[in-house]
């Protein structure tokens, strides 16, 4: 197994055999590599952080290239001549070190102060203390020591701010559990390490307090009341003074139960981790598999399980995914880190398999991760997913999977997860390659059949007519999905006699082939048709269109409009449909069917329905869509172009939304079902639709993070737009696919759909297109630190808006002019630029980012007290528009102006600000300001300035 240690000397093992590991600038490259935990790094970053604090070479990239080469014949001696790299990956445009390939001593610093957080919040003081020792004992000196060049980098000062962190929450701990005079003498190394810390001071006067020292605990207090009044200017802050009233009132001590909740700004240097809940509701009654939840139960022997992987496999309706949820719910609490849920439509009828790139998507985003940090790329995906889950007890629930590519890359990979398999596949590589425990579904026997059947029915009910019971029971031959639709039907039926439905299953005949599982001896399509032709006129009707819908779930308006009626009845079908248990509904107001019914009603609708009636319900689903999307994208976007729709058709019920924030909702919510609509667009060669969809979903997919998407979603749109809408339309796809191409970093792909775009805009003449063009391009030289050639094509871009007179247009190139200007250090002309774009600019959302620049070169010209105006302009508008990722951003710029002007408390506020803002929206720049507020607490740590958080992005959309 391969080691890697940067918390001391970067280092490296292959067993117990050392590797010389080469240049300072080798050791660099894998140290940086290591502390991204299996993440990409782009090569622009690791350039920035080969040669930190000096210019690169021009032959930089090429250093880069030999350095991989290198690392990997070190790393990977005996891997064959054109193999690919296990260790070192490529990822995109960047590099990757593959996690399960390796160990690293700060991946496994990081996952062990994260399990003693969770033990703590357990109440497991004493394991959480001895955890914390372990992480602690694992620093062998400061980190990449050896690479004395690094010891600024934004990632080192944070990485020492993390082990800070941990030892404060050590001695919290150790005060708690009574052993500070274990841990004082920690504490006064760390105390006089960092004077001005007053939550470094508090915990020191706490341990002392413990000690019976309360001497030494006031005279503490009174040397740092002393020096932040001679050296700040100001009195103790809240969490000193709180720990000083309680020794003046000899009050049971404040800090050590909420000081991680009540400072978590100055002192978290990992956040506490995310617990998903994803697990979808058991059905309402559960019968039998005994012997299969004994198998099951037999996996967690005192909290291990033996197999870390299982496979429940069954035919169609035989209740795989009632068993695994039902059973996951059961054992959920041994799971303290969270349950995650997919549903991998394996076996959809009308769709494809999920990919499971966009399953990892998904789980990435319900533990946390930002989406602008989840990668495009499948490997990397699947590392950082691994890294999310390591040292975890997390339960992985991955429903109704095709076959073992699919489910592979979604296993945890690590015996502190367990997942759990259905498919109607035995999936036997998994058995074979991952010791995957196989739990195979039969038909129930008749004892659980019956059982089911009683629980459903209601015992008095059943207990009444036992022999027609029996009867509907072995005609049912065992399937839980036909004992639960005949079950459902005879409850809706109220008093019928349970005789009359036997009678019904005795003269139904004619098995159909498509919807019989197996030797079941069960007609499924009769089964079904026993709820269908019970329902109403409007129901069934809608029952059957519902087969013609592509996506997972459906919302009312969705199924009004595809049938054409009014909400109130349609609202009044849908609850007719669920109870008839034709319908789920897997989370209030969404409607789904089972793959088995979708499919019948796939055929009814075909035998039943016409082609143009089909045609024209196809149209007005189509669009509820379309329209419902526009009107989103404009909420989303208001400073957008807009695009001309066709009227909308009678008996299409079109969704509207108070605010943005409803918009945006709605967009979460139809996320899949609008992808798959795109898909199927594009199947039936609806190109007008299919641009139209794509072109309402592009504000979407950008801000939400999902890049694959939006470049999938602009590709067919480049396609469908050459069809049907000519070459603007496709030049704004073009456009937009580089934008994606930006964002996860194919930077050389994003300049070739550039110049496609700017070909197309020149073409028609549009120069408002040429000139978004160009600031788009601007962005993409600003990601390569080329700031001279981004200036160029702002000013490019500015020339445009003019020609065309375009005042909007020309305020935001003026701004982006003036932004690069700061950039290359000329403040002067930026701020000339800036004022005249300010001039130019009415909408909070146009003159918002103008006075963040505006602020930018006022703080680098050493205007602290303009800055400080400037950036509360733009911190007010922000908030005023609703951009909460802008405003935290540039409530990070107000800090540094702020700490520059000598207003520290101040600056304390805007960090803390700051730092709860972008904690949920870009954990990048959350850690960029986490070691600004640090910094601001210690007095020998260099103040962070101007280039902490940056926020370009806007200046080029």
């Amino acid at each position: 197994m391969l080691r890697v240690q940067v918390l001391g000397e970067v280092c490296a093992w292959r067993g117990n055999d050392p590797v010389a590991l080469g240049p300072a600038s080798r050791r660099a490259m894998l140290g940086l590599l290591a502390l991204a935990g299996g993440q990409p790094l782009p090569r622009a970053e690791l350039v920035a952080g080969v040669w930190y604090g000096r210019p690169p070479p021009p032959s930089a990239v090429n250093v880069l290239h030999t350095h991989v080469k290198h690392l990997r014949r070190l790393l990977e001696p005996e891997r064959p001549a054109g193999a690919e790299a296990v260790v070192v990956r490529r990822v995109g445009e960047g590099y990757a070190l593959h996690m399960p390939a390796c160990t690293v001593d700060v991946v496994e610093f990081r996952v062990e102060v994260a399990a003693a957080a969770t033990l703590r919040r357990e109440g497991r003081l004493h394991e959480a203390i001895t955890v914390l020792e372990r992480a602690l004992a694992r620093w062998q000196g400061p980190p990449l020591t050896d690479v004395p060049a690094l010891a600024g980098h934004p990632k080192l000062v944070a990485l020492v701010q993390e082990r800070q962190s941990a030892l404060g929450r050590y001695g919290d701990l150790m005060i708690a559990a009574g052993r500070a005079a274990d841990v004082v003498a920690a504490l006064e190394e760390e105390a006089a390490a960092r004077p001005l810390d007053e939550v470094a001071q508090a915990r020191l006067m706490l341990a002392y307090r413990g000690l019976g020292r309360r001497d030494r605990a006031f005279a503490t207090y009174h040397a740092v009341r002393r020096l932040l009044a001679d050296d700040l200017g100001v009195d103790p802050g809240p969490e000193l003074a709180a720990v000083h009233n309680d020794l003046l009132q000899d009050a049971p001590p404040s800090l050590p139960t909420v000081e991680a909740e009540a400072a978590p700004l100055v002192i978290a240097g990992v956040p506490e981790p995310v617990t998903p809940a994803q697990l979808i509701g058991e059905v309402p009654v559960f019968a039998g598999r005994a012997a299969e939840l004994a198998l099951l139960d037999g996996l967690l022997d005192a909290g291990e399980q033996t197999a870390p992987v299982v496979v429940v496999s069954g035919a169609a309706g035989m209740g795989k995914t009632s068993l695994a949820v039902h059973w996951a719910h059961r054992v959920a609490s041994q799971f303290p880190d969270g349950q995650l849920y997919v549903n991998l439509r394996g076996f959809h009828p009308t769709g494809a398999p999920m990919d499971p790139a966009e399953a990892l998507r998904r789980f990435l985003d319900a533990l946390g991760v930002a989406g602008g940090q989840i990668p495009a790329d499948l490997d990397a995906l699947a590392a950082l997913y691994r890294s999310k889950l390591a040292g975890r007890r997390v339960l992985v629930v991955l429903d109704n999977a095709v076959d073992v590519a699919q489910v592979r890359p979604l296993l945890p990979g690590m015996r502190s997860c367990l997942a759990v398999v259905t498919s109607r596949n035995q999936l036997a590589g998994l058995v074979a390659a991952e010791g995957a425990l196989p739990v195979s579904l039969n038909p129930l026997a008749p004892a659980e059949a019956h059982d089911l059947l009683v629980r459903r029915l209601g015992a008095d009910r059943a207990a009444a007519e036992p022999e027609a019971v029996a009867e509907i029971v072995q005609r049912c031959a065992g399937l839980p999905l036909a004992l639960a639709i005949f079950a459902a039907r005879a409850v809706i039926g109220g008093g019928h006699p349970l005789q009359a439905y036997a009678k019904e299953l005795r003269k139904a005949g004619g098995r159909l082939d498509a919807l019989a599982v197996g030797d079941s001896g069960i007609d499924l399509r009769e089964v079904f048709s026993w709820s269908y032709l019970a329902l109403g006129e409007l129901s069934a009707r809608l029952f059957r269109l519902l087969g013609t819908h592509p996506g997972p779930d459906i919302s009312a308006a969705a199924a009004a409009s595809l049938a054409g009626q009014p909400l109130p009845q349609t609202r009044a079908a849908l609850t007719e449909l669920v109870s008839a248990s034709l319908l789920l509904t897997p989370i209030p107001g969404r409607y789904a069917l089972h793959d088995l019914v979708r499919a019948y009603a796939a055929e009814l609708v075909e035998r039943t329905e016409s082609a143009p009636r089909r045609r024209a319900a196809g149209r007005r689903m189509l669009a509820h869509y379309v329209h419902t999307a526009h009107a989103a994208e404009r909420l989303l976007n208001p400073a957008r172009g807009t695009i001309e729709l066709e009227p909308l058709p009678p008996g299409v019920t079109a969704e509207a939304f108070p605010d943005g924030q409803e918009a945006l909702a709605w967009f979460a919510g139809e996320h899949s079902v609008l992808l798959a609509i795109v898909d199927q667009t594009v199947a039936a060669r609806q190109d007008t639709e299919t641009w139209q969809l794509a072109w309402t979903l592009w504000t979407h997919l950008d801000r939400q993070g999902y890049w694959a998407d939006l470049a999938a979603a602009s590709e067919v749109a480049i396609a469908a737009a050459g069809r049907a809408a000519g070459p603007g339309v496709q030049a704004d796809a073009y456009r937009m696919l580089a934008r994606a191409y930006t964002r996860i970093g194919r930077l050389e792909d994003a300049r070739a759909q550039l110049q496609h775009a700017l070909d197309l805009y020149r073409r028609v003449g549009d120069r408002n297109g040429q000139a978004n063009t160009h600031l788009n391009a601007a962005l993409v030289w600003e990601r390569q630190s080329e700031h001279g050639k981004a200036l160029e094509h702002a000013q490019t871009a500015l020339d445009l808006f003019t020609e065309d007179d375009d005042r909007v247009g020309q305020g935001r190139a003026r701004n982006a002019v003036g932004w690069y200007h700061t950039l290359l250090g000329d403040h002067a002309q930026a701020l000339a630029h800036c004022k005249a774009a300010l001039a130019e600019q009415e909408m909070a959302s146009d003159r918002a980012p103008i006075w963040d620049s505006l602020g930018y070169a006022h703080h680098k010209l050493g205007h602290h007290t303009e800055a400080v105006r400037c950036f509360q302009h733009a911190v007010d508008l922000y908030g005023e528009i609703g951009d909460r990722h802008l405003e935290g951003l540039v409530l990070a710029h107000l800090a540094e102006a702020q700490q520059a002007a000598g207003a520290l408390r101040q600056a304390r506020a805007s960090w803390r600000r700051a730092l709860a803002i972008l904690t949920e929206l870009d954990p990048p720049a959350a850690e960029q300001a986490r070691i600004a507020l640090a910094g601001l607490a210690l007095a020998d740590q260099p103040r962070v300035s101007g280039s902490a958080v940056q926020t370009g992005d806007w200046r080029n959309g």
